[in-house]
């Protein structure tokens, strides 16, 4: 693999200037963790510097400024990482979509995205789902509380994300989401 280079420092810094301020849901974690480990997890399993810088900026749109945000992606990083932020993305609308819709849309939009954008997609659910379960083992039924879909709409998603992912693409992430999400379902019952 190619050294990471200056683009990628570059995507550190904005990212952290993007987030600096933000918090994991309804915890006092450093939103950026999430962008770090997601990131950590591309580079894990053979992603290019592309998919990196993406995997860190991948909420960007969503969460701080939407097209605004994507177009200055595309333009200090490229096409490549803004489409892949763009394709990783549920919706950059506001106020967002009814969420079981953005959720249903999401998957069915994953049978049409490049394979570069999957690994980053699948890198985030599995770095949300370890959280998700780190923190159920934590405070049990009440985290449901911190999701829009609740347990019964966070459990079907992520379900659902597996059967999709395991139509498009076989691999060690694939196969962690779904050791992750079955132990989940299996506490939650």
């Amino acid at each position: 693999m190619t050294p990471l280079g200056r683009k990628f420092e570059e995507a550190l810094r904005y990212t952290h200037e993007l987030h600096r301020d933000q918090k994991r849901k309804e915890t006092d974690i450093p939103y950026i963790s999430h962008l770090l480990s997601v990131c950590a997890l591309v580079l894990e399993h053979g992603g290019s510097e592309t998919q990196a810088i993406a995997a860190l900026l991948h909420d960007g749109p969503e969460d701080q400024g939407g097209e605004a945000t994507l177009a200055e992606i595309q333009k200090r990083f490229g096409a490549g990482v803004a489409a892949i932020v763009s394709a990783c993305s549920d919706t950059m609308e506001v106020p967002k979509p009814p969420w079981r819709a953005r959720k249903e849309s999401y998957i069915a939009h994953l049978e049409s995205v490049p394979k570069e954008v999957l690994l980053v997609s699948m890198a985030d659910k599995l770095h949300n789902a370890r959280a998700i379960l780190a923190d159920y083992r934590v405070i049990g039924e009440a985290l449901w509380q911190r999701f829009s879909g609740g347990r019964d709409g966070t459990l079907w998603y992520y379900r659902a994300l597996v059967t999709a992912y395991r139509r498009l693409e076989d691999g060690p992430l694939l196969h962690e989401l779904d050791r992750t999400v079955g132990e989940l379902e299996a506490l939650a019952r």
